[in-house]
């Protein structure tokens, strides 16, 4: 499957929600704007073998700054944002 990587760049959008559920994942305290412009660059830099799709939405995975970012398909919107390292500890506790 092929994955455009501009189009979820132009149409991406956020629920009023979500700032603040990033916000805690992250450990942060970003402002709006601070979180479109980080999400937004991680993306635009992430490699597209990077990005994948499963079910209904894409997963972007960037090791570089230790985050996935899922993203509705449909939509556009951003659902949420996980550490990597938070992803792989979960991972070996299933093993």
């Amino acid at each position: 499957m092929i994955i455009n990587k501009i189009e979820i760049l132009n149409k991406i959008c956020y629920t009023e929600l979500v700032y603040d559920r990033i916000n805690k994942k992250l450990s942060s305290n970003l402002t709006k704007s601070e979180i479109e412009t980080k999400l937004f660059d991680i993306i635009k830099k992430t490699e597209e073998k990077f990005f994948h799709k499963i079910g209904k939405n894409y997963y972007v995975s960037n090791t570089e700054n230790d985050i996935r970012i899922t993203v509705n398909s449909y939509t556009y919107r951003i659902i949420t944002v996980d550490r990597i390292t938070k992803i792989k500890k979960k991972l070996s506790d299933l093993k």
